[in-house]
């Protein structure tokens, strides 16, 4: 039995290449290139994260007063439109503020600290500065940014994906023809994308007393959304 294993080993071995390169398909020659897509556009979506932060000897105190203060900021929101389903609560806590002394002693709790974050969406861009300044003015000393997005941006990126695909093809035809030949059917496509991370527009906090004398800029710019993709073609000689 062994010996039969290896006579047919050795007869496989000794075929000749041309033998052996009919018994195989033969591979079409393929091209393959990349391309990549950009879209702009300018975000029509805002979220901004109002905060309350109060300090007071107890923690009791210190929630009453922050409790105060954010009701009448959420009250006012509302008043301005704003509908319960787009406010949340991001963030509360609740920590002590202590004292070390430079002796090494125990450290000793002076205070407490309460801090109470609400996220605000906003589907109207014009409603941003209004709503900076009327948290400010009723008791928010904590705005941590404004956040920037898109709402259609599923749309946008197929945009990018049209713009990649077509970038792919020209580059193909090009090599295809400085070969001699021509661009064949397309064999196979892969795409990736990267969605825009929310842009952030940093917010210069003012005094509430200042709220009111000038309503807060808000510009929001342009976000870039890209896609790529890989193709592969079939090579037609000339």
């Amino acid at each position: 039995m062994k010996a039969i294993i290896s006579m047919v080993a050795a007869a496989t071995i000794a075929l000749p290449a041309t033998a052996r390169s009919q018994m195989m398909p033969q591979q079409p020659s393929r091209i393959v290139t990349s391309g990549e897509g950009q879209t702009r556009v300018t975000p029509d979506r805002a979220t901004v994260l109002v905060g309350v932060q109060t300090r007071a000897l107890t923690a009791a105190v210190a929630g009453a007063d922050n409790a105060r203060r954010q009701k009448a900021i959420l009250d006012t929101l509302k008043a301005l439109g704003i509908p319960p389903e787009q406010l949340m609560t991001q963030n509360y806590s609740v920590s002590p503020e202590m004292r070390y002394d430079p002796n090494g002693s125990n450290p000793k709790v002076t205070g407490y600290i309460v801090s109470n974050t609400v996220r605000v969406e906003l589907k109207k861009m014009e409603q941003v500065g209004p709503v900076i300044d009327a948290s400010l003015a009723k008791g928010a000393n904590q705005i941590a940014g404004v956040q920037f997005s898109v709402s259609n941006i599923a749309e946008v990126r197929r945009t990018a994906l049209a713009d990649a695909v077509r970038s792919a093809r020209a580059d193909a035809e090009v090599l295809a023809k400085a070969a001699g030949g021509s661009l064949g059917p397309l064999l196979e496509m892969t795409s990736s994308g990267s969605s825009p991370r929310p842009m952030m527009a940093q917010m210069q906090m003012r005094g509430a007393e200042a709220a009111g004398e000038v309503s807060t800029p808000v510009e929001a710019g342009e976000q870039i959304i890209t896609a790529s993709v890989s193709a592969t073609w079939q090579f037609i000689p000339g």
